[in-house]
């Protein structure tokens, strides 16, 4: 049986503040053993998902970066995060203010916000197809703001933690693309965010990984097609979590049997 595997990474396979995977760890050597690719797909740049792939054991496999932007296996292009850049500008000063970006920030402030040391903050900052940042305004100007750049072909898309605009696609659109060439029998995606939910419901499994640090995800089963699992653990032991049952589920893991 073929399985394929969608992945989140803050919050999901990685620790909400540390951004340690040792829990998940046994899990993802048992994926290897079995030959199951599992994909990331985060907020993340081409530049940290490279850095999380050769950490986590997975640079052999292609990554949806900057929550769907874009599918990575190369060298990236900056042209589309300039674009977005030049837009922003555009937008009149009351509402532009309202939106803080990773462009608009230094290293050192996407350190504080994110909790990641100084070295990865400037590896966030390398943008390339999408820009991430900080809404302080209220609902009527976002729907204003939002509005005014999709005039220009940019949506906006809202995660854990920040909204992040883009010109378009999702995790779920480069799923499919990834559906088309693997040719699975099952897919698996897991999530902890609002940004996760296509992928999940678009999996024959969806695992929402619990999330103590931000919105979660609502009940989606009345919109699957799948089955929706949600975990009792966070964070990368929630991850593991969810792959052991559907690994015992599909009989892939017998009774006795552990992940590690």
């Amino acid at each position: 049986m073929k399985l394929l595997i969608f992945s989140d990474l803050d919050g999901t396979l990685l620790d909400h503040q540390n951004y340690d995977f040792a829990p998940a760890r046994p899990m993802l050597d048992r994926l290897a053993e079995i030959g199951a690719p599992v994909i990331l797909a985060s907020s993340k740049t081409a530049v940290e998902m490279a850095h999380w792939q050769l950490l986590l054991g997975l640079s052999q496999y292609p990554a949806i970066v900057e929550n769907g932007a874009a599918l990575i296996e190369g060298v990236s292009s900056d042209a589309d995060y300039l674009a977005i850049r030049r837009t922003l500008s555009m937008i009149a000063p009351p509402l532009r203010d309202c939106f803080r970006g990773f462009g608009d920030m230094t290293d050192a402030e996407v350190s504080d916000l994110t909790g990641l040391d100084l070295v990865a903050a400037q590896r966030a900052r390398q943008r390339s197809y999408s820009e991430p940042g900080l809404w302080s305004g209220d609902e009527a100007s976002l729907h204003t703001f939002l509005s005014e750049l999709s005039q220009q072909g940019i949506a906006g898309h809202r995660g854990g933690r920040f909204l992040t605009l883009s010109f378009g696609g999702t995790k779920a659109q480069r799923m499919s693309e990834l559906v088309e060439r693997f040719r699975p029998d099952i897919t698996v995606a897991l999530g902890d965010a609002p940004n996760d939910k296509e992928m999940l419901l678009a999996a024959d499994y969806g695992v929402v990984v619990r999330n103590d640090h931000g919105p979660g995800l609502p009940d989606l089963s009345a919109d699957a097609r799948g089955l929706i699992l949600r975990t009792k653990k966070s964070g990368p032991a929630g991850w593991a979590e969810g792959m052991e049952a559907i690994l015992r589920e599909r009989a892939i893991l017998q009774d006795g049997d552990t992940h590690g």
